[in-house]
C-alpha cells in the first residue's frame, strides 16, 4: 500500500515548490534514469542504429539499381521504393508473407549463411504475364494464385537472377560480393534455411506497376553481418581520405554504353488500309505508300528518328547507307 501524505506533510512539499527548494524538472529526471525499459527477447536489437542508417543508404541505392533493371527486363516502367529496414526473428518474418509466395534462397560470398529474396505473389504474375506477351492487365477481384507452375517459376528464377545483380551493384562501396541463387522455394513454412528464433534484417520495399502497389522483402542473417559491421560504419564508408579515379568509372560506362544493343528500325512509308483491304490482299497488289522514291527513308534508334538513309544491297543482303544525322530538335 502506498503512503499517504499528511495535510502537513503536503503543506511542506507546496512551500518546497513554491520557495524552489525542490525542482520538479529534477525529480522528473531522476524518475527517467530510473526507470526500467522493456525488453522484447524475440526481436533482438542486434546491430546498432549507425550500422541501420548504412544499411538504408545500400539499399535505397539498390531499389533505384532493382527499378531500372526490372523495367529493362519486362519492357515497362516499375518502380521500387525502400519501405524499412528491421530487426526482427525469423519467424515473424516467415508468419508475415502470404503462402504460396515466391522465395528465392541465395548466399553471397563473403557474408556468412544464406539470404532470402521474396516476391509478392501478385507482383510475379503480373511480370509473368507481361513477359509472355499480355498487356496492362488489372489484379481480378478475390483472385489468389494457389500454385505456381515450372514455366512460371522458370521466368521469376530470371527474374530474381537479375535483381540479385542489382543486390550485387549495392553493396559495392562497402564489399564485392558474388550472389548466387541456390534455390526457388513457393512454401515459406517448409524454408529451413534458419532458425525460428535466429535474429534477421528484413529490408521491405514497396513496388508499384500499372499502379498497383505489393511487396519485396529481402532477409538478411545477423550472421551475415557479423565479420563486416566494421565495414558498416559510416565513418568507414565514407573516408574523408580516399581518393577516386574518376577516369576508371568512365572507361568503365563507355565500355558499357558501346556494347549495349539497341533496336534499328526503317521506315519505308506509311499508308491506311481498311480491314476489308488488308483481308483481301494477294501476293502481287501494290501497295502505295506516301512516301516518294526519291526521298530518303527514316531510321528510328529505340523508336526515335535519328538518320536519314537510303536504300540498296550489300554483299547481296538488303542495307541501307546513312545519308545525314538528324538533331533531336530538328523536325523532318
Amino acid at each position: 500500500m502506498k503512503q499517504v501524505l499528511s495535510q502537513q506533510e503536503i503543506d511542506s512539499l507546496l512551500n518546497a515548490l513554491n520557495t524552489g527548494e525542490i525542482n520538479p524538472e529534477e525529480i522528473k529526471e531522476e524518475e527517467e534514469k530510473n526507470k526500467v525499459r522493456a525488453y522484447d527477447f524475440r526481436r533482438p536489437i542486434k546491430l546498432s542504429k549507425e550500422y541501420i542508417n548504412t544499411l538504408y543508404m545500400i539499399f535505397e541505392n539498390f531499389a533505384k539499381i532493382s527499378s531500372n533493371v526490372l523495367s529493362n527486363q519486362v519492357r515497362t516502367n516499375i518502380n521500387l521504393t525502400l519501405g524499412a529496414v528491421e530487426q526482427i526473428s525469423f519467424d515473424e518474418f516467415v508468419h508475415s508473407i502470404p503462402n504460396p509466395t515466391i522465395m528465392g534462397i541465395f548466399h553471397s560470398a563473403p557474408l556468412s549463411g544464406n539470404q532470402i529474396l521474396e516476391i509478392n505473389p501478385q507482383f510475379a504474375i503480373q511480370v509473368i504475364e507481361l513477359l509472355c506477351g499480355g498487356a496492362e492487365s488489372k489484379e481480378k477481384k478475390g483472385f489468389k494464385k494457389d500454385k505456381f507452375t515450372d514455366i512460371e517459376l522458370g521466368i521469376i528464377e530470371d527474374i530474381v537472377v537479375n535483381i540479385l545483380k542489382g543486390f550485387k551493384s549495392a553493396w559495392n562501396e562497402i564489399l564485392e560480393l558474388d550472389p548466387v541463387l541456390d534455390s526457388l522455394d513457393t512454401n515459406p513454412q517448409l524454408v529451413q534455411t534458419m532458425s525460428p528464433n535466429e535474429p534477421v534484417v528484413l529490408i521491405s520495399f514497396g513496388v508499384e506497376i500499372f499502379g498497383q502497389k505489393s511487396f519485396i522483402n529481402i532477409c538478411i542473417p545477423y550472421v551475415s553481418f557479423e565479420n563486416i559491421t566494421d565495414k558498416l560504419s559510416i565513418r568507414s564508408w565514407f573516408d574523408m581520405g580516399k581518393t577516386y579515379d574518376d577516369s576508371k568509372y568512365k572507361e568503365q560506362i563507355s565500355e558499357r554504353l558501346v556494347s549495349t544493343e539497341v533496336n534499328l528500325t526503317v521506315e519505308m512509308g506509311k499508308t491506311i488500309l481498311t480491314v476489308d483491304d488488308f483481308l483481301h490482299l494477294e501476293p502481287g497488289d501494290i501497295v502505295q505508300l506516301d512516301m516518294r522514291t526519291d526521298k530518303p527513308m527514316k531510321m528510328y534508334v529505340e523508336d526515335k528518328v535519328h538518320y536519314l538513309v537510303q536504300p540498296g544491297l550489300h554483299k547481296d543482303k538488303l542495307a541501307v547507307q546513312v545519308l545525314q544525322y538528324v538533331e533531336e530538335d530538328v523536325e523532318i
